[in-house]
């Protein structure tokens, strides 16, 4: 009866807005971290700071990964209703602050609105999705050719899980794997990148000592990967360490990882191909390049990459394309009618920069460009691409469009798997049978006909192949990830050996 009834102690909601973003939650308690360095948390348009926050050492990692260790043998077989009405009670907390937090996600992270309100949808989605984990944590008894013996498989968690996410979606790409894990029952140490530790970490510290969840159970490492990177990943406490960013740094962590004999989820990488089959619709597909393009300024990791239009309808494309673009509003992102807000820092956009003149002095042909105003980049637009080319090879990351030719289907199926890289991909046509048909043949994890490639449902397989990843996160995947299966057999009669 007792379990039925169980429910999280919630605290009493701060009035007004969250703050203390100076500090960090570790081991249960919020305090500054040991090192010497701050980490200033600083606006991309307006240029204020945020937060001003003394980041973690290894011996801050250390302390929130055995605290959390301990924490999680309580937290494991706390009743399923508990460790459900604490997401739940994050899932109304996050709707009570709805503007609050979209607010913060303009502020931090440069988002326009129309970016922040899908992002925060996107949450939202994950967390209603992670709250029935609880109760699908399914084991099965199996059959076994040994007389009086049951085989029974129970499914649990992982133990402690260590989350390193990126800034380009920072709230989203947290959460996907802090509130999972939580769910089915793993404790949690949240590294968030730098540059967005309050949208990527703090503010989950927040909403979840807020819903009740125990001391301990989650906390929050602010600091350089120079600084705390590899003892973040080599500490001998997580079972797991998920990460998503640069396919470069995912190496080095499933380096450490297999070193150590730990699990690792990646999502690294991309270099989406959008194609532009002859038979496309040509304002369907027009739409679908500028949006899956230019939405957030480009820095999504499942935005399109290469445009890859078919030579017979190419002409008419980038003239279409090069107008629609032209009309895009960019500037503040506070602004409602903003498409295009800032790149998040200087040295994000000086990378931009590089690679379009690299791929200029290639021989891609200058379509659009124009002054920029302050880290709010002119969209850029490049013709007569070729996959050998800088901007085709590598992951953009910012409203950079390049436009490739092709030679009919078989042509731009080449060219859009001619890449290390597997992340989304996208493909337009009239004819569906032919676009699922040729979608199947993309080297990808996720591609889809007649839409743009920026797609993440929280019940459905997110991840790449190649160099773009591994593992899953969504739905009964993600799941699958953050637990294991444990095999038990019971002997109920005494059993004949053979010696």
């Amino acid at each position: 009866m007792q379990g039925i009834l169980a429910r999280p102690e919630t605290q009493q909601p701060s009035s007004g807005r969250y703050s203390g973003f100076d500090s960090m939650p570790i081991a249960g308690q919020w305090r500054q971290g040991r090192s010497q360095k701050r980490i200033q948390d600083v606006d991309p348009y307006r240029g204020d700071v945020l937060a001003s926050i003394t980041g973690a050492t290894a011996d801050d990692v250390d302390e929130a990964y055995n605290k959390a260790a301990e924490a999680q043998r309580g937290w494991a077989p706390a009743p399923l209703q508990f460790r459900r009405g604490v997401v739940l009670r994050a899932l109304e907390i996050l709707n009570e602050r709805k503007e609050e937090i979209i607010d913060l996600l303009i502020r931090e992270a440069g988002s326009t609105r129309a970016k922040a309100e899908i992002e925060f949808g996107m949450t939202h989605e994950y967390t209603m999705e992670a709250s029935t984990y609880p109760f699908r944590m399914e084991g099965e008894v199996l059959p076994i050719g040994v007389p009086g013996k049951q085989s029974r498989v129970f499914r649990q968690p992982v133990g402690v899980v260590g989350v390193i996410s990126p800034w380009d979606f920072s709230l989203h790409l947290s959460n996907r794997s802090v509130t999972p894990a939580l769910a089915a029952g793993n404790a949690v140490v949240l590294k968030p990148a730098s540059t967005t530790p309050i949208t990527g970490g703090l503010l989950f510290g927040k909403i979840y000592e807020e819903a009740g969840l125990p001391p301990g159970v989650l906390s929050v490492v602010v600091g350089g990967g120079e600084e705390i990177g590899d003892p973040f990943v080599e500490h001998p406490v997580p079972r797991m360490v998920t990460f998503t960013g640069s396919t470069e740094v995912g190496r080095n962590i499933g380096m450490l990882c297999g070193k150590h004999l730990k699990r690792v989820e990646l999502e690294l990488g991309g270099n989406a191909p959008f194609i532009a089959l002859a038979d496309a619709d040509l304002d369907q597909a027009v739409n679908i390049a500028v949006v899956g393009k230019f939405l957030n300024s480009g820095q999504i990791c499942i935005a399109i990459n290469r445009i890859i239009v078919d030579k017979k309808i190419h002409d008419q494309f980038l003239e279409r394309f090069t107008k629609r673009v032209k009309a895009l509003k960019w500037g503040d992102p506070m602004r409602p009618e903003t498409d295009m807000g800032p790149i998040i820092d200087k040295k994000q956009f000086d990378n931009i920069r590089k690679l379009v003149d690299e791929t200029v002095k290639a021989g891609a042909r200058v379509v659009l460009d124009g002054p920029s105003e302050g880290l709010v980049m002119h969209p850029v637009i490049l013709a007569d691409v070729t996959n050998d080319m800088p901007a085709a090879k590598k992951e953009i990351f910012g409203p950079v469009a390049v436009i490739l030719k092709a030679d009919g289907g078989e042509d731009a199926l080449r060219i859009a798997n001619d890449t290390q890289y597997g992340l989304s991909s996208a493909i337009c046509t009239r004819d569906l049978w032919k676009g699922s048909s040729l979608a199947k043949r993309i080297e990808a994890g996720m591609t889809h006909v007649n839409d743009i490639s920026v797609q993440d449902e929280a019940n459905s397989p997110f991840g790449g192949e190649k160099q773009s990843g591994l593992g899953r996160f969504g739905g009964r995947w993600a799941l699958e990830e953050f637990t294991t299966v444990h095999w038990i057999t019971v002997q109920e009669t005494p059993r004949q050996y053979p010696f």
